[in-house]
């Protein structure tokens, strides 16, 4: 599965960073609240549309604003789900990440930056899929899934309805 990093500031805002500081590199107060309900949509309960993640990644490196706000988004989830938040793979190293997401226990959650989600998706082998869009849309709102069975990728783009708003 991966997602998008929830909201940032808008051009010239702040989010704030774990300390509580105005940080323009980290989540919009949107992007937060976001954060803060992803672990609905993984409800322990089976019958869930979304499997529980048994591994979460989300883009790493020092210092970048991308990877400050990919990592926020899924804490609060990893934290539900008593597991890290696997952030060696720096933005540009998809083809590394995909490597670390196929050998992962399944099912698997991504937290990237939208333009390298493609790279991604090529890299796990699954660009080619029927439905898949060749680019991230403009939202923060949605889940690509991804199921490979018998070697063979299938696609499915789902809503998260966490917030107010979402499509």
């Amino acid at each position: 599965m991966v997602i998008r990093h929830a909201e940032r500031p808008y051009a010239g805002g702040v989010g704030r960073n774990a300390e509580g500081e105005d940080d323009p590199g980290s989540l919009a107060g949107r992007g937060r609240r976001r954060a803060e309900r992803l672990p609905r949509l993984f409800p322990p309960a089976p019958g869930s549309s979304l499997p529980r993640p048994a591994a979460v990644f989300a883009a790493g490196g020092k210092g970048a604003a991308v990877p400050a706000r990919c990592r926020q988004t899924v804490e609060a989830l990893a934290t539900a789900l008593r597991t890290p938040v696997r952030a060696e793979f720096a933005v540009g190293a998809e083809a590394a990440l995909a490597q670390a997401v196929l050998a992962a226990p399944m099912p698997v959650l991504v937290c990237w930056e939208h333009s390298g989600i493609p790279r991604l998706i090529q890299a796990l082998g699954a660009d080619q899929v029927p439905g898949t869009p060749a680019t991230w849309p403009d939202r923060h709102d949605l889940v690509w899934m991804f199921t490979r069975r018998q070697g063979r990728w299938s696609f499915r783009e789902l809503p998260q309805h966490l917030l107010p708003g979402d499509v």
